[in-house]
């Protein structure tokens, strides 16, 4: 049976696991350089920087979801999905959805307009998932990412 509960500081060491985990399963395990200590920090605190739920299925952890605010300047605010994972052996059971209908839930109980994700284009089970969720794929929009050398060069400080 489904059970889903917010990951607390307790559950960070298992977290970062499954963060590889999931890293490992979108061929990208050699970018992340999460660390507990880091993964501790933002969840904790009066303005936590992220947070998330762990569904169990019978008792067992079975994946994670990550999300976290943010602004829109045409709509207001809303809950950004990192991550929704179900590890492999609970998959087709329900859980993806789960996960989705409660960042769902949440968003309305706090007046929240809209959930946003993004979603990797090889990945077609996840995007025939989020069809029949009724979400609306924003392909006029490009993501964008400043990091390492340029991030610190826009904001002047060079190495």
């Amino acid at each position: 049976m489904l059970r889903t509960r917010a990951i607390t500081i307790e559950d960070v060491p298992l977290l970062r696991r499954m963060i590889v985990e999931f890293a490992t399963f979108e061929r990208l395990a050699d970018q992340v350089t999460i660390t507990e200590e880091m993964l501790a920090r933002d969840i904790v605190g009066s303005n936590p920087r992220f947070r998330g739920l762990l569904p169990e299925w019978d008792s067992q952890v079975a994946g994670y979801a990550i999300y976290f605010n943010f602004y829109s300047s045409f709509e207001g605010s809303g809950l950004f999905i990192e991550d929704i994972y179900v590890r492999e052996e609970f998959r087709s059971k329900g859980i993806g959805n789960a996960l989705m209908a409660e960042i769902a839930a949440i968003a309305l109980r706090e007046g929240l307009v809209a959930l946003r994700w993004e979603v990797l284009d090889w990945n077609r089970p996840a995007i025939d998932f989020y069809k029949r969720l009724g979400a609306t794929f924003l392909d006029d929009w490009k993501a964008v990412r400043l990091e390492g050398e340029g991030l610190r060069r826009l904001a002047g400080i060079t190495q």
